[in-house]
């Protein structure tokens, strides 16, 4: 039986991006095998038939000890496993696994790049050291011959492209990891006061700070809004919000803090607006993605990845990155104009149907491993 590896740094982001992937992988006679750190979810992977290899993979730095166990982990994982295909997700496992494929000799490799992170848009002389240095890994690692990449948008396809040396044809573009459309009914717009909402981890690099800030400018020029920040601090990274800012916002009123949620097609169902102004390292951020399928009205910065994941003007409006003044006037024209944001909303949902379902998604995962099979 053919055997496909994914290696993810977590669990949840695993189910929630890469899931659909696998349980197709499955049908096609796979057999599917997951190299993942684990939360809680170690009976749910298993409950889908994957056979999972419980991994200690933090997405930060845990000194050169710590991160040479990893990367031993993993290579004990490759050599036993022995996968005909192994689908490495995000930086980490892109770079860590690139190396352990190699030594292992794995047959064919996919490389996705779900957003570069800070290393390739940070300033300064430290920051042009470590790109330099991580550049020279994606040469070694995406030098493979039998080898895919698989970027969510324009700006990282080059970016990678350029440093590290690849040729066009082994970069695959693919919009983000997919939406069940199925899921995520397109419901009237509440008549009651307009919701904006917001649903990410809680980095400042989110454009947390500008959302807040946005609120309070509409609360200040007497704007009937509510703005909803969904989802919870990420203490392993450093560009976290603290529960005492998320305290003191709630206590200030302009903002109501509903924590972690699950039932996004319920939430944004609940809201007028979705807004991320966003200045991560995106790919293409799926919080967008279920914006559109839900037919919501965007608002979000003119950044990579999140401008692919709308039609500016069409299913969302842009802004400037870290400007919250603009991104509250965007949020104040949508609230005034009814029947924009309404259009904006249908316009979002036939992109989502266009270009973000699930199905799509999938089988150019699929075909991608059959091509890989047949140069392996």
């Amino acid at each position: 039986m053919k055997k496909l590896l994914f290696l993810v740094n977590v669990d949840w982001f695993f189910l929630s991006h890469r899931l659909p992937i696998a349980i197709e992988a499955l049908n096609y006679g796979y057999e599917v095998h997951v190299a993942t750190g684990i939360t809680d979810k170690l009976d749910v992977l298993r409950s889908y038939g994957l056979i999972v290899h419980p991994l200690t993979m933090g997405r930060s730095s845990t000194g050169i000890v710590g991160e040479v166990r990893t990367f031993m982990s993993i290579l004990r994982i490759f050599m036993k496993v022995k996968p005909n295909i192994v689908h490495l997700v995000t930086i980490k496992p892109v770079l860590f696994g690139g190396i352990a494929a190699r030594l292992a000799g794995v047959p064919a490799v996919v490389a996705a790049i779900s957003g570069l992170g800070f290393v390739f848009s940070d300033k300064g002389k430290k920051a042009t050291v470590i790109r330099f240095f991580v550049s020279s890994l994606y040469r070694l690692v995406l030098g493979k011959r039998n080898l895919k990449v698989i970027c969510q948008n324009p700006d990282d396809r080059e970016t990678l492209v350029k440093a590290a040396g690849l040729k066009q044809d082994k970069v695959m573009m693919i919009s983000g990891s997919g939406v069940d459309l199925s899921a995520y009914a397109v419901t009237p717009l509440s008549k009651g006061v307009p919701v904006v909402v917001m649903a990410a981890r809680l980095l400042r690099d989110k454009g947390v700070l500008e959302f807040v800030a946005a609120a309070r400018l509409l609360t200040q020029r007497n704007v009937a809004v509510r703005f909803w920040l969904a989802g919870d601090p990420d203490p392993g990274n450093p560009a976290t919000v603290t529960l005492g800012e998320l305290s003191a916002w709630e206590n200030e009123g302009c903002v109501e803090i509903l924590g972690y949620r699950e039932d996004i097609p319920n939430l944004f169902a609940q809201a007028n607006i979705v807004v991320l102004p966003s200045y991560y390292g995106e790919g293409l951020p799926k919080t967008l993605v279920e914006a559109a399928a839900c037919g919501r009205a965007v608002v979000t910065t003119d950044h990579p990845g999140c401008r692919d994941a709308i039609e500016p003007g069409k299913s969302g409006l842009l802004v400037p990155v870290k400007d919250s003044i603009a991104l509250a006037d965007a949020i104040q024209r949508l609230i005034d104009d009814r029947e924009l944001c309404h259009s904006m909303g249908r316009a979002g949902r036939v992109l989502a149907e266009r270009e973000f379902a699930i199905e799509k998604i999938v089988d150019a995962h699929l075909k991608i491993y059959k091509e890989l099979e047949v140069n392996a």
